[in-house]
Protein backbone atom coordinates (compact mmCIF):
# COMPACT_ATOMS: atom_id res chain seq x y z
CA UNK A 1 0.00 0.00 0.00
CA UNK A 2 1.17 3.15 -1.42
CA UNK A 3 2.08 5.65 1.87
CA UNK A 4 1.13 8.96 -0.47
CA UNK A 5 -1.17 11.60 0.64
CA UNK A 6 -3.53 14.76 -0.73
CA UNK A 7 -0.17 17.22 -1.10
CA UNK A 8 -1.42 20.70 -0.18
CA UNK A 9 0.87 22.83 -2.54
CA UNK A 10 2.60 25.76 -1.69
CA UNK A 11 1.78 28.72 -4.94
CA UNK A 12 4.85 29.90 -6.57
CA UNK A 13 4.75 33.57 -8.06
CA UNK A 14 6.13 34.40 -10.74
CA UNK A 15 6.70 38.15 -11.27
CA UNK A 16 5.99 39.97 -15.09
CA UNK A 17 5.79 42.89 -16.66
CA UNK A 18 2.37 42.96 -17.71
CA UNK A 19 1.34 41.10 -13.83
CA UNK A 20 -1.00 42.89 -10.98
CA UNK A 21 0.20 44.55 -7.51
CA UNK A 22 -3.21 43.46 -6.47
CA UNK A 23 -4.83 39.83 -5.85
CA UNK A 24 -6.60 39.94 -3.78
CA UNK A 25 -9.83 38.79 -5.50
CA UNK A 26 -7.94 35.25 -4.68
CA UNK A 27 -5.09 35.83 -2.43
CA UNK A 28 -5.69 38.24 0.96
CA UNK A 29 -2.45 39.00 1.13
CA UNK A 30 0.01 40.23 -0.95
CA UNK A 31 2.44 37.75 -1.90
CA UNK A 32 5.22 39.67 -4.04
CA UNK A 33 7.79 42.90 -2.53
CA UNK A 34 6.17 46.27 -2.45
CA UNK A 35 5.46 47.61 -5.62
CA UNK A 36 5.92 44.70 -7.60
CA UNK A 37 3.75 43.05 -10.66
CA UNK A 38 2.55 39.38 -10.39
CA UNK A 39 1.74 37.85 -13.61
CA UNK A 40 0.61 34.17 -12.66
CA UNK A 41 0.39 31.71 -9.44
CA UNK A 42 1.80 28.51 -10.44
CA UNK A 43 0.01 25.84 -8.40
CA UNK A 44 1.19 22.08 -9.26
CA UNK A 45 4.81 23.50 -10.86
CA UNK A 46 7.70 21.28 -10.62
CA UNK A 47 9.12 23.70 -7.96
CA UNK A 48 5.63 24.16 -5.79
CA UNK A 49 6.52 22.81 -2.65
CA UNK A 50 4.57 20.19 -0.32
CA UNK A 51 3.05 21.57 2.91
CA UNK A 52 1.87 19.07 4.54
CA UNK A 53 2.37 15.75 6.08
CA UNK A 54 5.65 13.77 5.79
CA UNK A 55 6.19 15.40 2.60
CA UNK A 56 6.72 18.85 3.64
CA UNK A 57 9.15 21.12 1.84
CA UNK A 58 9.88 19.09 -0.45
CA UNK A 59 9.14 19.70 -4.15
CA UNK A 60 6.46 18.50 -6.17
CA UNK A 61 9.36 16.90 -8.68
CA UNK A 62 11.12 15.42 -6.54
CA UNK A 63 7.88 13.68 -4.88
CA UNK A 64 7.19 12.48 -8.48
CA UNK A 65 10.90 10.90 -8.98
CA UNK A 66 10.82 9.18 -6.02
CA UNK A 67 7.10 7.53 -6.46
CA UNK A 68 6.39 7.72 -9.84
CA UNK A 69 3.52 6.08 -11.23
CA UNK A 70 1.98 5.89 -7.70
CA UNK A 71 1.88 9.82 -8.01
CA UNK A 72 0.81 10.70 -11.30
CA UNK A 73 -0.88 7.86 -12.70
CA UNK A 74 -1.12 5.23 -15.97
CA UNK A 75 -2.92 7.80 -18.04
CA UNK A 76 0.19 10.53 -17.18
CA UNK A 77 3.01 10.02 -20.43
CA UNK A 78 5.90 9.63 -18.19
CA UNK A 79 6.06 8.31 -14.60
CA UNK A 80 8.78 10.50 -13.64
CA UNK A 81 7.21 14.42 -15.18
CA UNK A 82 3.76 15.70 -13.32
CA UNK A 83 1.69 15.58 -16.28
CA UNK A 84 -0.51 18.90 -15.62
CA UNK A 85 0.09 22.51 -14.79
CA UNK A 86 -1.99 24.47 -13.40
CA UNK A 87 -1.94 28.60 -12.34
CA UNK A 88 -3.40 31.79 -12.07
CA UNK A 89 -3.26 34.43 -14.87
CA UNK A 90 -3.26 38.09 -13.52
CA UNK A 91 -3.19 40.67 -16.31
CA UNK A 92 -3.03 43.83 -15.99
CA UNK A 93 -1.75 44.88 -19.30
CA UNK A 94 -0.99 42.44 -22.79
CA UNK A 95 0.61 39.64 -22.42
CA UNK A 96 3.30 39.00 -25.03
CA UNK A 97 2.09 37.16 -28.56
CA UNK A 98 3.29 33.48 -28.60
CA UNK A 99 2.92 30.57 -29.27
CA UNK A 100 4.04 27.05 -27.81
CA UNK A 101 5.02 23.68 -29.53
CA UNK A 102 3.45 20.51 -30.09
CA UNK A 103 5.04 17.44 -28.74
CA UNK A 104 7.02 16.55 -31.59
CA UNK A 105 8.11 20.23 -31.76
CA UNK A 106 8.98 20.06 -28.08
CA UNK A 107 10.96 16.67 -27.89
CA UNK A 108 13.06 18.17 -31.25
CA UNK A 109 14.68 20.12 -28.48
CA UNK A 110 15.21 18.02 -25.78
CA UNK A 111 12.04 18.69 -24.11
CA UNK A 112 9.54 16.12 -22.06
CA UNK A 113 6.38 17.57 -23.52
CA UNK A 114 4.49 20.61 -26.28
CA UNK A 115 2.25 23.02 -24.54
CA UNK A 116 -1.66 22.02 -25.19
CA UNK A 117 -3.89 24.51 -22.81
CA UNK A 118 -7.73 25.72 -21.94
CA UNK A 119 -8.41 29.21 -19.69
CA UNK A 120 -11.16 29.28 -17.59
CA UNK A 121 -12.48 33.01 -17.46
CA UNK A 122 -13.04 32.96 -13.41
CA UNK A 123 -13.76 37.16 -13.47
CA UNK A 124 -13.71 39.88 -16.36
CA UNK A 125 -13.93 43.42 -16.33
CA UNK A 126 -16.11 45.17 -18.89
CA UNK A 127 -13.97 44.71 -21.97
CA UNK A 128 -11.17 42.41 -20.99
CA UNK A 129 -10.25 40.18 -24.26
CA UNK A 130 -7.93 37.71 -25.18
CA UNK A 131 -6.47 37.18 -28.65
CA UNK A 132 -7.14 33.60 -29.70
CA UNK A 133 -5.80 32.61 -33.36
CA UNK A 134 -4.79 34.58 -36.26
CA UNK A 135 -7.70 36.35 -38.97
CA UNK A 136 -8.42 34.02 -41.57
CA UNK A 137 -6.49 34.45 -44.78
CA UNK A 138 -3.49 35.37 -42.52
CA UNK A 139 -0.36 33.56 -43.72
CA UNK A 140 2.99 33.12 -41.92
CA UNK A 141 4.62 35.40 -44.07
CA UNK A 142 1.63 38.31 -43.68
CA UNK A 143 2.85 37.41 -39.87
CA UNK A 144 6.05 38.05 -40.27
CA UNK A 145 6.09 41.11 -41.56
CA UNK A 146 3.31 42.57 -39.11
CA UNK A 147 5.84 41.17 -36.66
CA UNK A 148 9.07 43.76 -38.28
CA UNK A 149 6.20 46.34 -38.94
CA UNK A 150 5.43 46.34 -34.91
CA UNK A 151 1.87 45.48 -35.38
CA UNK A 152 1.79 41.79 -35.21
CA UNK A 153 -1.59 41.74 -32.69
CA UNK A 154 -3.94 44.01 -35.45
CA UNK A 155 -3.73 40.15 -37.13
CA UNK A 156 -4.86 38.42 -34.32
CA UNK A 157 -8.79 37.42 -33.25
CA UNK A 158 -10.07 39.63 -30.33
CA UNK A 159 -12.39 38.32 -28.46
CA UNK A 160 -14.47 39.72 -25.53
CA UNK A 161 -14.77 37.58 -22.69
CA UNK A 162 -17.07 36.94 -19.39
CA UNK A 163 -16.96 35.01 -16.60
CA UNK A 164 -17.76 31.41 -16.62
CA UNK A 165 -16.58 31.34 -20.01
CA UNK A 166 -13.59 28.27 -21.04
CA UNK A 167 -11.48 28.37 -23.81
CA UNK A 168 -9.27 25.88 -25.32
CA UNK A 169 -5.77 26.68 -27.27
CA UNK A 170 -3.68 23.71 -28.57
CA UNK A 171 -0.24 24.13 -29.73
CA UNK A 172 0.29 25.80 -32.53
CA UNK A 173 -2.13 28.57 -32.15
CA UNK A 174 -0.59 32.14 -31.62
CA UNK A 175 -2.41 34.03 -28.92
CA UNK A 176 -2.06 36.50 -26.15
CA UNK A 177 -4.18 38.12 -23.25
CA UNK A 178 -5.56 41.67 -22.56
CA UNK A 179 -5.63 43.18 -19.15
CA UNK A 180 -8.98 43.09 -16.85
CA UNK A 181 -9.64 39.19 -16.38
CA UNK A 182 -8.28 36.52 -13.83
CA UNK A 183 -8.43 33.10 -15.58
CA UNK A 184 -7.43 29.67 -14.16
CA UNK A 185 -5.35 27.84 -16.73
CA UNK A 186 -4.84 23.86 -17.37
CA UNK A 187 -2.11 22.99 -19.50
CA UNK A 188 0.49 20.75 -20.47
CA UNK A 189 3.75 20.96 -17.70
CA UNK A 190 5.93 22.76 -20.04
CA UNK A 191 6.87 26.38 -19.95
CA UNK A 192 8.11 26.36 -23.41
CA UNK A 193 6.91 29.57 -25.02
CA UNK A 194 7.54 31.06 -28.05
CA UNK A 195 7.39 34.84 -27.88
CA UNK A 196 6.69 36.39 -31.52
CA UNK A 197 5.93 40.04 -30.35
CA UNK A 198 6.02 41.99 -27.35
CA UNK A 199 4.66 45.44 -28.26
CA UNK A 200 7.70 46.96 -28.47
CA UNK A 201 9.44 45.86 -24.89
CA UNK A 202 12.95 45.09 -24.62
CA UNK A 203 12.52 41.39 -24.31
CA UNK A 204 13.58 38.41 -26.15
CA UNK A 205 11.52 37.25 -29.15
CA UNK A 206 12.03 33.51 -30.39
CA UNK A 207 10.58 35.02 -34.04
CA UNK A 208 12.09 31.43 -36.23
CA UNK A 209 11.37 28.95 -33.90
CA UNK A 210 8.02 30.49 -33.21
CA UNK A 211 6.81 30.66 -36.65
CA UNK A 212 7.77 27.62 -37.64
CA UNK A 213 5.51 26.03 -34.49
CA UNK A 214 2.46 28.28 -35.59
CA UNK A 215 -0.39 27.14 -37.44
CA UNK A 216 -2.39 29.21 -39.28
CA UNK A 217 -5.83 26.72 -38.49
CA UNK A 218 -6.62 25.20 -35.01
CA UNK A 219 -8.78 24.15 -32.88
CA UNK A 220 -8.61 26.98 -30.80
CA UNK A 221 -11.82 28.57 -29.77
CA UNK A 222 -14.52 28.98 -26.70
CA UNK A 223 -15.49 25.59 -25.59
CA UNK A 224 -18.96 25.01 -26.56
CA UNK A 225 -21.41 23.45 -24.14
CA UNK A 226 -18.67 23.94 -21.13
CA UNK A 227 -21.30 23.58 -18.02
CA UNK A 228 -20.27 22.53 -14.93
CA UNK A 229 -19.18 19.76 -14.28
CA UNK A 230 -17.19 19.61 -16.90
CA UNK A 231 -15.84 22.15 -18.65
CA UNK A 232 -13.75 20.88 -20.90
CA UNK A 233 -12.21 17.65 -22.34
CA UNK A 234 -9.20 16.75 -24.72
CA UNK A 235 -6.66 14.61 -24.86
CA UNK A 236 -4.58 15.81 -22.60
CA UNK A 237 -6.50 17.06 -19.99
CA UNK A 238 -10.82 16.74 -18.35
CA UNK A 239 -11.43 20.19 -16.74
CA UNK A 240 -14.34 19.95 -14.52
CA UNK A 241 -16.10 22.72 -11.53
CA UNK A 242 -17.46 21.94 -8.80
CA UNK A 243 -19.50 23.90 -6.09
CA UNK A 244 -20.09 22.38 -3.01
CA UNK A 245 -22.41 23.60 -0.05
CA UNK A 246 -22.89 20.28 1.73
CA UNK A 247 -19.93 16.72 1.86
CA UNK A 248 -19.43 15.10 -1.52
CA UNK A 249 -17.06 11.74 -2.27
CA UNK A 250 -15.49 12.14 -5.35
CA UNK A 251 -14.53 8.51 -6.75
CA UNK A 252 -10.59 9.20 -8.09
CA UNK A 253 -10.18 5.93 -10.00
CA UNK A 254 -7.03 4.35 -8.68
CA UNK A 255 -3.86 4.23 -10.63
CA UNK A 256 -5.31 6.08 -13.47
CA UNK A 257 -4.83 10.20 -12.54
CA UNK A 258 -4.00 12.18 -10.11
CA UNK A 259 -6.32 14.54 -9.70
CA UNK A 260 -5.43 18.46 -9.39
CA UNK A 261 -8.22 20.37 -7.19
CA UNK A 262 -7.58 24.24 -7.60
CA UNK A 263 -9.88 26.57 -4.83
CA UNK A 264 -11.25 29.32 -6.38
CA UNK A 265 -13.88 30.43 -3.72
CA UNK A 266 -14.91 29.46 -0.04
CA UNK A 267 -13.09 26.51 1.49
CA UNK A 268 -13.58 23.17 2.06
CA UNK A 269 -11.73 20.04 3.50
CA UNK A 270 -10.36 16.85 1.63
CA UNK A 271 -10.70 13.19 3.46
CA UNK A 272 -8.84 10.55 2.00
CA UNK A 273 -8.86 7.09 3.79
CA UNK A 274 -5.54 6.85 6.25
CA UNK A 275 -4.83 9.84 5.58
CA UNK A 276 -4.71 13.81 7.63
CA UNK A 277 -7.59 15.88 6.72
CA UNK A 278 -6.45 18.51 4.02
CA UNK A 279 -7.67 22.16 4.51
CA UNK A 280 -7.89 24.42 1.68
CA UNK A 281 -9.10 27.56 0.77
CA UNK A 282 -9.28 30.14 -1.94
CA UNK A 283 -6.01 30.02 -4.29
CA UNK A 284 -4.60 27.01 -3.06
CA UNK A 285 -4.36 23.19 -4.57
CA UNK A 286 -4.08 19.93 -3.38
CA UNK A 287 -2.72 17.23 -5.57
CA UNK A 288 -4.40 13.89 -4.88
CA UNK A 289 -2.50 11.15 -5.85
CA UNK A 290 -3.10 7.91 -7.92
CA UNK A 291 -3.13 5.66 -5.56
CA UNK A 292 -5.23 7.28 -3.24
CA UNK A 293 -8.42 5.29 -3.43
CA UNK A 294 -11.49 8.17 -3.41
CA UNK A 295 -11.87 11.72 -1.59
CA UNK A 296 -14.39 13.37 0.32
CA UNK A 297 -14.48 16.88 -0.14
CA UNK A 298 -16.75 18.52 2.89
CA UNK A 299 -17.15 22.44 2.32
CA UNK A 300 -16.32 25.07 5.05
CA UNK A 301 -19.46 26.27 4.48
CA UNK A 302 -19.07 26.55 0.91
CA UNK A 303 -16.35 25.62 -1.88
CA UNK A 304 -16.02 26.50 -5.28
CA UNK A 305 -13.08 24.67 -7.35
CA UNK A 306 -11.95 23.36 -10.24
CA UNK A 307 -10.56 19.61 -10.84
CA UNK A 308 -8.22 18.56 -13.37
CA UNK A 309 -7.24 15.16 -14.75
CA UNK A 310 -5.27 13.64 -17.50
CA UNK A 311 -8.34 10.91 -18.95
CA UNK A 312 -8.33 8.00 -20.47
CA UNK A 313 -8.30 6.77 -24.32
CA UNK A 314 -9.62 10.72 -25.09
CA UNK A 315 -8.52 11.49 -28.91
CA UNK A 316 -11.00 14.06 -30.30
CA UNK A 317 -10.75 17.64 -29.96
CA UNK A 318 -13.06 19.27 -27.83
CA UNK A 319 -16.14 21.47 -29.78
CA UNK A 320 -15.18 25.13 -30.26
CA UNK A 321 -16.36 28.02 -31.52
CA UNK A 322 -14.26 31.09 -32.81
CA UNK A 323 -15.19 34.40 -33.28
CA UNK A 324 -13.89 37.55 -32.82
CA UNK A 325 -15.54 40.34 -31.18
CA UNK A 326 -15.57 42.67 -34.39
CA UNK A 327 -17.27 40.03 -36.27
CA UNK A 328 -19.85 39.26 -33.46
CA UNK A 329 -20.90 42.43 -33.58
CA UNK A 330 -21.30 43.11 -37.33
Amino acid sequence: MSDLYPLLLKPEFSPRPWGARDLSPIYKEFPGAPGELIGESWLTGDKCKVANGPLAGRTLSDVVKQYGRELVGETAPRADHFPLLMKFIFPKGKLSVQVHPDDAGAQKIGEPCGKNECWYVLAAEPGAQIGLGLKPGTTREDFERAIKEVRAEQLLNWIDVKPGDMYFVDAGTVHAIAAGSILVETQQNSDLTYRLYDYGRPRELHIERGLEAVRTETHAGRVLGAQAPELVRSPWFVVEKHKLDGARRFELKSDQSAQCLVAVSGCGVVDAPGADSVTFACGDAVVIPASVNGATIHPQWEVEFIRAAVPVGVKEMPRTQLVSSAEARA
